[in-house]
């Protein structure tokens, strides 16, 4: 409304924005044509009837009237007279500024007036013989619509043929006509106040001319005066009706133009108003869009700083997963050296026990032989007590026979029996005596062997006696070893059990912790739908951002600086995995001193086997010695008690190793305690880490998932801001067309208003 002045109305309602009910009805109510009502109205002061319209149709029709006009003029030397008023009434109307043509307007005036007052009454039967012509007449006068070329001939040849009594009948007609267009609009009441202006002056002009004619109507009614006043009537009627019909063409005409001029109004109007549509349109369009700015641009401040924390965060979570590797770098290397350490252990544990069952035969194995050999010379010392007795049964026996034997010779004291035993003294004395001499030979013989026996005996009941002492304490070691073994293999095996406890207990908290696990995944789930909600609801708002790429190149920064302390940590762990190996190599050489001292001992345990087959071969020659010599048997107790003195000794030196090896058996399994415990705190550390991992390789993902999600709203938030702004520049070409074409219509039509102002001065 403000860049046209020129409207004062539009849609209903005015400039103030209240209702107006002004309708179409006049032109004067158009805004922007006062300056054109003058071209289409005719005023009191003038009547503009040459308006400049295109109308060939009508002008035809007009050429071809007035050439019926001049034709009947030519045909009827009455009419001609007519035709020249007619002509002059028309250059009268056409030109109404004359002022020949206002007193000619003023006659005809005068002269309807005198002929509406001067119909007589006889008339009306004339009239009333002709119904058929005044209905037709009055029909004709009334119809709004143009005539076409049959009726305005018809007309014309009405008007030659027209007699004395139809003055009545156009009498009757004005009235008719003034009534028809007092029901038109404003534009015909404006055209019946200038028709009515026009009778006055014609009553004024006829004013003077009034008594000439009133005379000799009233004073003398001739039979010339009779025949001029039909002539003179006839004259008037051609002349009004002449001047009807001109009055009729120029409202048809105007009648056209207005409705040519409201059709391009009403046009106008919908284009101003289809233009006006589009700029409030607009208008709505661009405070929506800035308001969709304004909320875009608040989103984005707020999903900038969001992005900015989610930045830190993510920041955060990366330094925190860089210190959880390391950490896990540096707990995988303590247990893998834990794990190597263990398997050692194990394996040595493994060897131990396997040495330690073959040892455990082994001995089981001698202190079976061992018990075998004491049966045996335990019965072979039974055999020999029975020998021996069996021997004094036997003396006894032959003691007792001699006796018998010697109760059956000869009493002594006869000579015979003096003879005989002095024969037998002799022979006996001389036996005797060789057999004594040989006796003695076999005696000093015997000594010698004896002696030479008893020194071999000696020999040997000292070397056997070293050697029963030997495997004595042999056996006393072994049924020690034997002890400490089996305490060993109990305690073992108690340990077994223990383990299988704290597998069993572990396995338990591993079930535990991966219950806890599948919570905390529930939750972290239940968390990311909760983010992912939050993540959706916050899409809406995260459009048009275009500082991200900023973001985006700082990201990368980032990513190069996390790249750089990737790579300072992974020296870092080369340094580790350095350590590691020193680390395996101190291991290893720990298994190789392990391994020396075991061979050691293999080596002892092979020199003490060696010696157990030797003594066994000793004791089965000793076991033959006792068969032949089982008179040693009381030296062998005092051998036995020295050996049992030997073997307590023994026995003492038994108790400190076996005091010696429980303290290191101890010593070694607090180590292994430890080692088990420092080995269980890991796998918890190991356990925990590895679950650390997990969820920051979970949260680094999301982020990442958020990080593309974030890309791909951008890019979405980008390309829905180029489409917008592309609609924008749209809407401005649109606004700037509508802008130009209504400027230019603005200029159009101003153009015309100079024209026709500059047409209205020239006419």
């Amino acid at each position: 409304m403000q860049s046209l002045p020129q409207i004062s109305v539009l849609d209903g309602l005015d400039r103030l924005g209240n209702l107006s009910h002004q309708g179409l009805g006049s032109p004067c109510d158009i805004p922007g044509l006062e300056d054109y009502v003058d071209l289409l109205l005719s005023s009191d002061e003038a009547v503009r009837g040459d308006v400049s319209l295109t109308t060939p149709r009508i002008d035809e029709v007009l050429t071809q009237f007035r050439q019926r006009i001049a034709s009947e003029a030519i045909t009827d030397p009455l009419a001609q007279p007519d035709f020249q008023s007619f002509q002059q009434v028309r250059s009268a109307v056409a030109d109404p500024t004359d002022p020949v043509n206002e007193q000619r307007i003023r006659k005809l005036e005068h002269q309807v007036s005198q002929l509406i007052q001067q119909a007589p009454a006889g008339d009306k039967s004339i009239v009333s013989a002709h119904p058929v012509v005044t209905v037709r007449r009055a029909k004709r006068d009334t119809d709004r619509t143009s005539e076409s070329e049959c009726d305005s001939g018809k007309e014309n040849r009405r008007r030659t043929r027209i007699p004395k009594h139809r003055s009545s009948s156009a009498s009757k007609a004005v009235p008719k006509e003034m009534r028809r267009q007092r029901s038109d609009s404003d534009q015909e009441n404006h055209k019946q106040r200038t028709l009515k202006s026009a009778v006055g002056t014609v009553k004024k002009a006829g004013g003077t001319g009034g008594p000439t004619r009133r005379a000799p109507l009233r004073s003398a009614k001739t039979p010339s005066d009779m025949k001029t006043k039909p002539v003179e009537e006839e004259e008037t009627y051609r002349t009004i009706v002449e001047e009807r019909d001109q009055e009729r063409e120029r409202r048809w005409k105007a009648e056209q133009a207005v409705r040519k001029l409201t059709e391009d109004l009403k046009s106008l109007q919908t284009k101003v108003g289809e233009e006006k549509d589009l700029q409030s349109m607009a208008l709505h369009t661009t405070d929506r869009l800035k308001e969709m700015l304004l909320k875009e641009r608040s989103g984005r401040s707020e999903l900038q700083t969001r992005v900015e924390e989610l930045e830190g965060r993510c920041q955060s979570l990366s330094q925190q997963l860089e210190q959880a590797r390391s950490g896990e770098e540096k707990h995988r290397s303590a247990l893998c050296r834990l794990e190597e350490s263990i398997s050692h252990g194990e394996a040595l544990r493994a060897r131990q026990q396997a040495e330690e069952m073959k040892r455990q035969q082994e001995l089981e194995n001698k202190a079976a032989a061992l018990k075998k050999e004491l049966d045996i010379q335990r019965a072979s010392v039974r055999q020999h007590k029975d020998k021996l007795q069996q021997l004094h049964e036997l003396l006894a026996c032959r003691e007792q026979e001699h006796r018998k034997q010697l109760e059956l010779r000869l009493q002594p004291g006869g000579a015979d029996f003096c003879e005989a035993v002095a024969k037998e003294v002799a022979s006996v004395e001389q036996r005797h005596t060789h057999r004594e001499a040989e006796l003695q030979e076999k005696l000093a013989e015997g000594r010698k062997q004896y002696a030479a026996l008893e020194d071999e005996f000696r020999m040997a009941l000292t070397i056997e006696a070293a050697r029963f002492s030997e495997v004595k304490e042999a056996c006393d070691q072994m049924t020690a070893e034997l002890m400490g073994v089996k305490a060993m293999l109990a305690k073992s095996q108690e340990r077994e059990k223990k383990s299988g406890s704290l597998v069993q207990e572990l396995t338990a908290m591993v079930k535990e912790q991966k219950n806890r696990i599948s919570e905390l995944i529930k939750a972290k789930k239940d968390a990311i739908t909760d983010l992912k909600g939050r993540l959706h609801s916050l899409e809406a708002e995260m459009e048009q951002d275009r500082r991200l790429s900023l973001q985006l190149e700082l990201l990368k920064k980032d990513k190069a600086r996390l790249l750089s302390q990737l790579t300072a940590q992974e020296s870092v762990i080369d340094g580790l995995r350095a350590e590691r190996r020193i680390w395996g190599q101190e291991l290893a050489q720990q298994g190789a001193s392990l391994a020396q001292d075991r061979g050691r001992l293999e080596a002892r345990i092979e020199v003490l086997s060696t010696e157990l087959e030797t003594q066994k071969k000793q004791n089965q020659r000793d076991n033959d010695a006792l068969k032949i010599k089982s008179k040693i048997i009381d030296d062998q107790t005092e051998t036995i008690r020295k050996l049992k003195e030997a073997s307590q000794e023994r026995d003492d030196q038994i108790r400190r190793l076996r005091e010696e090896s429980v303290q290191a058996q101890k010593r070694l399994q607090q180590q292994l305690e430890e080692e088990t415990s420092q080995q269980a705190e890991l796998r918890e550390q190991v356990e925990h880490l590895r679950l650390r991992k997990e969820e920051l390789k979970q949260q680094l993902e999301d982020k990442e998932a958020e990080l593309e999600e974030v890309k791909k709203i951008y890019s979405n938030s980008s390309r829905k801001w180029q489409e917008k702004a592309e609609l924008l520049t749209q809407l401005e070409s649109q606004v700037k067309r509508m802008k130009d074409n209504f400027d230019s219509k603005e200029r159009l039509l101003l153009e015309e208003r100079d024209k026709a102002t500059e047409a209205q001065k020239y006419i």
